[in-house]
């Protein structure tokens, strides 16, 4: 599912591109969820505020639709029989229980070969994975592998928090608790919708006294979030895919907010890419590649409440679609200016569905 590009202009990765001054990767949360800053974004010039202010701009009747994915303690650590060192980062967990991982090695081993995982004290391993092949083509990029046990106990007992690859520490008990947010249900991310990242108690009750309408979908992220688009050409560039799923009851309330003349507002550009690959499809629930690029015609979507991406990425382009590429680099530029965080434990800003 590929968004259809303007056809006076022909769209290049370096379009997408600023330069960051790296002291303002966030490394670490705010203090308290909330106290992150927000930049208005929805007109211009945009307005700077703190992330508890949300609920005085949004309307009675609007209805915000939240990722409730799980982030899993995907990032798993063993060796070879030979001894060479290894890590995986398991992508996503299939039916029959087998897991389709990414995986960091000198050399890879072979088919068969038992992979010894999480090490302990007395040099024995916690448990096995033994390797079956590649996914999901037989020269796939992905390897598929069968767990000693079940593999989500496994993950929650010996895994560490696949945090991303622009912070520098190893993860930590806080990590733990702030990379996830505080409505995770289902377990199956390895990175969190981290606009979400945002809302804590305080803010959902204002949100519900205000009248705002909560839903929710699920999409687990998968590391290619992370991965650059590397040719200059984004119409060769191939999305990775992540599975989604959309509830009897969001679908319920979709429709009353339409009706009622309410406004659709996505928390999070995972929650985008799932209700805009519905609204293609038709499909409740799948797997979803869908590509957002500037042109893109959105069918449900009104707001959006995002953190601020990476340079040259997939992410950019879908907020330049959704906002108009102009809106966004001046935003940028001025989040800049202003010194906001970005990224995964970034700010966030609010921004409108350009006409």
């Amino acid at each position: 599912m590929s968004a259809t590009l303007t056809p006076h202009r022909r769209w290049t990765t370096s379009d997408f591109d600023f330069h960051l001054p790296a002291e303002l990767i966030a490394q670490h949360p705010a203090a308290e969820r909330s106290a992150a800053r927000l930049l208005d974004g929805r007109s211009w010039p945009p307005a700077d505020r703190i992330f508890r202010d949300l609920p005085s701009l949004l309307q009675p009747g609007d209805l915000l639709v939240f990722n409730d994915t799980q982030v899993i303690k995907a990032r798993l650590y063993g060796e070879k029989p030979t001894g060479g060192r290894l890590e995986l980062l398991v992508e996503r967990v299939l039916a029959d229980g087998e897991v389709v991982a990414h995986m960091k090695v000198s050399k890879k081993p072979a088919p068969g070969t038992v992979l010894r995982m999480a090490p302990q004290p007395d040099g024995q391993p916690a448990f096995t994975a033994t390797l079956l092949g590649r996914w999901p083509e037989a020269d796939g990029p992905l390897f598929r592998l069968r767990f000693s046990d079940d593999p989500y106990a496994l993950m929650q007992r010996h895994g560490h928090v696949p945090l991303p690859p622009y912070i520098q520490h190893g993860d930590t008990p806080e990590d733990e608790q702030r990379y996830q947010t505080v409505f995770a249900r289902h377990p199956g991310a390895v990175a969190a919708p981290t606009a979400a990242l945002h809302f804590d108690e305080a803010v959902l009750a204002a949100l519900q006294a205000r009248g705002v309408q909560r839903a929710s979908v699920t999409l687990h992220v998968g590391a290619g979030t992370f991965q650059p688009v590397k040719g200059e050409d984004i119409t060769q560039h191939r999305m990775h895919r992540e599975w989604y799923r959309i509830p009897a009851e969001t679908l319920a309330a979709l429709q009353r907010t339409r009706s009622a003349g309410g406004r659709i507002v996505a928390v999070g550009t995972t929650t985008v890419r799932t209700l805009e690959s519905w609204a293609r499809s038709g499909a409740t629930e799948g797997d979803t590649d869908i590509f957002i690029t500037p042109g893109f015609d959105f069918r449900v979507v009104d707001l959006l409440i995002t953190n601020f991406h990476l340079p040259r990425s997939t992410l950019m382009m879908l907020v330049s679609a959704f906002a108009g590429y102009e809106h966004i680099m001046a935003l940028y530029r001025h989040a800049i200016e202003q010194r906001y965080r970005f990224f995964s434990y970034g700010d966030a800003m609010l921004l409108q569905r350009a006409a």
